[in-house]
């Protein structure tokens, strides 16, 4: 199950109490103290990790816990640290503060990292109260608790590419040929509830995460349908690539439709409504297609691509035009 935003409470591990303990060795009459102190619990740390692109192994537990530190033992031994949790998330999550609504962390490359909880300090063994003054102490201190946090996750991008679309416009059978993801596909619209990802690799060192993001329906930005659910996802993916039907199962009309989408962007952000996107008609071995591609080009005067996930034509034009858009939007 897709996930982009999911609110998780943090426990650190708490510290190990401090030990009281005296030495009772044979022929040693005057043994002192060895109680040892307790180890420190473990710290709960976040980490972006490439290839993680989604949040679904954090969201199905609603709490996660940091082993706590072991007691202080005779003999001066220290207890056993906790040993720290380490939670990976994709680049690009922002991490918020439930309780006051600010901004902890925004991880924005692989391996950025930091301390959501920290583990709670050892406590102190009668050892390391002795003295000149009190040579046999029996002083100990408990561990401290580990600190606690409630915290929001929020992927800020879901993907480098977002393919949008009427429902059953082919999204779905396209991420399925150029990457290895298997969605579910059948002959009905809204096949796709929530958004599923796929790597496509373009060669040995490049690739590029591709979202079908579930199909739009007119009403969307007044949260009709998915509705803001799905203008939420598109608003977090990088290159949008606009699939048009060119025989839509409903008789509708495919150069209103492709209208109707740009409409519902822009009336839920402006920004959005602006952004670049590659046009793309699919299903080329459908009588037609040729001229609703070319429509499309004179209306839009941009590039339309013709495309068969069916019969493979096309395919390779779209994923080189695809990895040329990203390279031009990560350019600074």
């Amino acid at each position: 199950m897709f996930v982009d935003r999911c609110q998780i409470e943090f426990q650190a591990g708490r510290g190990g109490d401090g030990c009281m303990s005296f030495r009772r060795e044979r022929y040693v009459p005057k043994g002192g103290p060895n109680g040892g102190d307790g180890g420190n619990g473990g710290s709960i740390i976040i980490e972006a990790r490439e290839g993680v692109d989604h949040l679904s192994a954090l969201a199905h537990r609603k709490t996660w816990r940091a082993p706590k530190g072991m007691h202080g033992e005779g003999s001066n031994k220290t207890g056993r640290k906790g040993e720290d949790l380490v939670i990976h998330v994709p680049p690009g999550t922002v991490v918020i503060d439930a309780k006051n609504d600010f901004v902890i962390r925004d991880l924005t490359t692989d391996g950025d990292s930091f301390v959501v909880a920290r583990g709670g300090k050892g406590g102190r063994g009668n050892a390391s109260f002795k003295s000149a003054q009190n040579r046999a102490p029996r002083q100990f201190t408990r561990g401290d608790d580990g600190e606690q946090r409630i915290v929001i996750f929020e992927l800020k991008a879901i993907a480098d590419v977002g393919l949008i679309g009427k429902p059953n416009a082919g999204k779905s059978t396209l991420l399925s040929r150029l990457s290895h993801a298997r969605p579910e596909i059948a002959n009905y619209p809204f096949t796709t509830k929530h958004p599923n990802l796929g790597r496509v690799q373009i060669d040995l060192d490049r690739s590029f995460v591709m979202a079908d993001i579930p199909g739009l329906i007119e009403g969307a930005h007044e949260g009709v349908g998915l509705g803001h659910e799905f203008l939420r996802h598109v608003e977090r993916a990088g290159v949008l690539v606009h699939l048009v039907e060119p025989v839509p199962m409903d008789g509708t009309d495919p150069l209103e439709n492709y209208r109707s989408i740009r409409e519902e962007l822009t009336e839920y952000k402006v920004k959005l409504g602006e952004r670049p996107e590659l046009i793309v008609v699919t299903k080329s071995e459908l009588p037609g297609a040729n001229e609703i591609r070319d429509q499309l080009a004179e209306q839009s005067g941009e590039t339309v691509y013709l495309i068969s996930a069916v019969t493979g034509e096309g395919l390779n034009r779209l994923t080189g035009a695809i990895a040329t858009r990203i390279q031009e939007e990560a350019a600074p």
